[in-house]
């Protein structure tokens, strides 16, 4: 190993870090779009899977201290190759996650201000594109300095919430909820495709396993940060989506600008001119928030690889002065700033954007079957088991084809493609450094 990583976190660090990893504003809107069954799917989503994914990550970073998180546990239970690809798939996964996130929250932000310029693609990928930098750069020189880009983005999220629901409260005494609550789910195939997206925004606790090595007490303040960002996350959620839809029907809000909606209708029913700019400072800095955590912590999966020598070494170097992985964070920022790029020719962002939620929720749950593995292997059977359901039960609604998407085959065929082709890549990667000895 080149050097050795600074336990800068402590319990508040951690929980909000996790809390920044879990949320996503621009999971809201959707929820809010779907209709008010969404709050009973979140809840349920919370119980079935998050809790079981909290006692999984607390009980295997106590089982395995250090950083590399997943790829430590999967490596330890099931073998070198097994533990290698859950890294790579997982890694992966969240590379595609970055650029349609980064178009879409600041999109989202900028139409709450100027809807016109919402619709200008080059000025929203130079926005983007700075947006991840940002992020990474903090994080770059430093979790002691980068944790606060985390922090902001987590309060952040607490002051969306916050805002919408005292909104919401205030507009319903005044002439009542614009869509009626009823919280049973509408069972049609639409909302079959939704509840992968559900299960997709309740995962990400397992994050902040992967910087064990820079936690302070992680026996202590990891299943501690765990249970108190599960629950946030899920009341969050929840309350956020009744918000929206006392303030709007599910018609009237989008998943692309739900935000920039809510923001006129409130502007135009009170006079409220100041809400707009408001909520797009608090939703970009909830993303800048978000892409550093993610960004941070992903980082020290390629660093945790590379120092079992599956990677070139350059990615278990830890940089002199900053003590950090920077060369993971430079790889990632390059990588995601490429995909951003290259998404921008040819097709639509709304055309690709489906097909693009269906494979990152693909990629992404797959490495969860490795960490309910190992809970189950560290003796968590119950979590394991439930765990296990709702991942197996979020690829399947992933690959049913929602009313916007018009050719089946070219959506099937991209999600397939793209999910046998992150699986390949992962193998050769591993066959063409499994010949290095491990010391």
């Amino acid at each position: 190993m080149s050097g050795e990583l600074k336990r800068e976190l402590g319990l508040r660090d951690i929980t909000l870090l996790a809390i920044t990893c879990i949320v996503g504003t621009r999971w809201i809107p959707a929820a809010a779009h779907a209709g008010p069954g969404s709050v009973t799917l979140w809840f349920l989503a919370a119980i079935l899977f998050m809790v079981p994914l909290a006692i999984a990550v607390g009980v295997l970073a106590v089982k395995y201290p250090g950083t590399g998180g997943l790829y430590l546990w999967a490596r330890n239970d099931f073998g070198r190759f097994h533990g290698f690809l859950a890294f790579a798939v997982y890694w992966i996964g969240l590379a595609i996650w970055f650029p349609s996130a980064a178009m879409f929250y600041m999109g989202a932000g900028i139409y709450a201000v100027n809807p016109a310029m919402a619709e200008n693609r080059p000025f929203l990928l130079a926005i983007a594109l700075a947006a991840i930098w940002i992020a990474l750069g903090t994080n770059l020189i430093g979790v002691k300095i980068g944790k606060w880009t985390q922090n902001i983005g987590g309060a952040s999220s607490w002051v969306i919430g916050g805002l919408l629901c005292a909104i919401a409260l205030w507009l319903g005494t005044r002439r009542g909820s614009a869509t009626p609550i009823h919280i049973a789910p509408t069972w049609n195939w639409d909302t079959i495709g939704f509840w992968a997206t559900i299960a997709y925004a309740l995962s990400g606790l397992e994050m902040a396993g992967l910087m064990g090595g820079e936690i302070r007490d992680p026996e202590r303040n990891l299943p501690r940060a765990g249970w108190i960002a599960s629950i946030f996350a899920a009341v969050f959620y929840s309350v956020a989506t009744i918000a929206m839809l006392v303030i709007l029907r599910p018609d009237q809000i989008s998943e692309m600008n739900g935000y920039g909606q809510i923001a006129a209708a409130v502007s135009h029913e009170s006079g409220f001119g100041w809400l707009a700019p408001i909520l797009a400072v608090l939703v970009l800095a909830s993303a800048v928030g978000q892409f550093g955590g993610i960004g941070t912590t992903i980082s020290r999966l390629p660093f945790a690889v590379g120092v079992d020598r599956l990677l070139p070494a350059a990615f278990a170097r830890v940089h002199p002065r900053w003590g950090t992985p920077y060369i993971s964070l430079l790889v990632l920022g390059v990588i995601a700033s490429l995909l951003l790029i290259a998404m921008q020719v040819g097709d639509t962002m709304r055309a690709a954007y489906q097909s693009l939620v269906s494979l990152m929720v693909i990629v992404g749950f797959l490495p969860y079957v490795y960490i309910f593995g190992s809970a189950w292997k560290a003796g968590r059977r119950i979590s394991a088991v439930s765990g296990w359901a709702i991942t197996l039960l979020a690829i399947v609604c992933s690959v049913v084809p929602t009313s916007d998407v018009t050719n089946v085959w070219l959506f099937e065929t991209k999600i397939w493609v793209g999910t046998i082709a992150v699986v390949l890549v992962s193998w050769w990667l591993y066959r063409r450094n499994e010949a290095q000895p491990l010391f």
